[in-house]
């Protein structure tokens, strides 16, 4: 990493720790890296100037503090002449915030984030200092936080009733929740791969930043139906994906085999159908005849 000479200010730094206001030219080694995390996870914010030789903790002092301005107090983490000093934390990274101290003295200065929430998104910058004669700026790093979530899986649902028949209107549901950034949305019918415009489109952020997503789409059913709602996340680059499957049924085979009688292969099979009816009703007539017949003749020999 290259080293850039710079003139720096000693009191550039948001604590309120005593420094006797000099300019001076100093080394310094820069960094500039984003770090994705989700929420809940813990992040680690990079921040490793490799000397010559191992560092002296007492002679050293490191600074983490946030530095887009966002926030009226910036102070994220500090070690000063081999103790860490939090006196001046803010309050939402108390308890929160890690070094390595078993690696300092190497030069790696990298801070761990705990618990990550949306609230930690900012843009943070370590400050090493080095005591000769007085305390220097050698290496400085500033790291952008990108926060993000896909803590749930989307919800796809179709009519109640089983079986659309070919020609009906269908209505899709697809709903997700606290998802960040903000998602896109995609239908796709997997029959020709062709992108769908949904019917409906709702995302709204919750209370907690979060956001949720509320879309339908109507079709018609002209065939077997296979729908895709795919959730994108473009910044964890991931794509939640759920597939609704529907068999489509002909509900105009009963009525077409109805019309069809005047068809003459379907007027001869009607006519047989009765004629067989008709042959069965007779035989049972005579059956009846016969059995009610021999009884009355057998009441008479008695």
């Amino acid at each position: 990493m290259p080293l850039t000479p710079l003139l720096k200010h000693l009191t550039i730094f948001n604590t309120d720790f005593l420094f006797v206001p000099l300019f001076i030219f100093v080394v310094t080694a820069e960094e500039n890296k984003k770090v994705i995390s989700t929420i809940g996870s813990t992040a680690e914010l990079s921040c490793i100037y490799t000397p010559e030789k191992k560092f002296i903790l007492n002679k050293l002092r490191v600074f983490w503090q946030i530095a887009d301005g966002s926030k009226p107090c910036s102070v994220v983490h500090t070690f000063n002449s081999g103790h860490e000093n939090q006196s001046e934390q803010c309050a939402d990274f108390r308890n929160r915030t890690r070094l390595f101290q078993d690696k300092l003295e190497n030069g790696i200065f990298s801070l761990l984030l705990l618990n990550v929430s949306l609230r930690d998104e900012h843009t943070y910058r370590c400050i090493v200092q080095k005591k000769d004669v007085v305390f220097r700026v050698i290496h400085n790093a500033d790291v952008a936080l990108k926060v993000a979530a896909n803590n749930s899986l989307p919800v796809l649902s179709g009519p109640i009733r089983i079986h659309p028949n070919i020609g009906e209107e269908v209505t899709l549901s697809c709903n997700y929740s606290q998802g960040y950034p903000k998602p896109n949305i995609y239908w796709i019918n997997r029959t020709d791969n062709s992108t769908l415009h949904p019917s409906s489109l709702k995302i709204i952020q919750d209370n907690d930043g979060t956001y949720s997503v509320f879309s339908t789409l109507k079709i018609e059913a002209n065939s077997d139906i296979k729908v895709e709602c795919i959730i994108e996340n473009e910044l964890l680059q991931q794509n939640l994906t759920i597939l609704y499957s529907e068999n489509v049924t002909n509900s105009n085979s009963t009525r077409s085999n109805l019309l069809d009688l005047n068809e003459p292969g379907a007027q001869a099979g009607g006519v047989l159908a009765i004629a067989i009816v008709l042959a069965g009703l007779a035989v049972l007539t005579c059956w009846l005849w016969k059995r009610k017949f021999s009884r009355r003749r057998s009441y008479a020999g008695n």
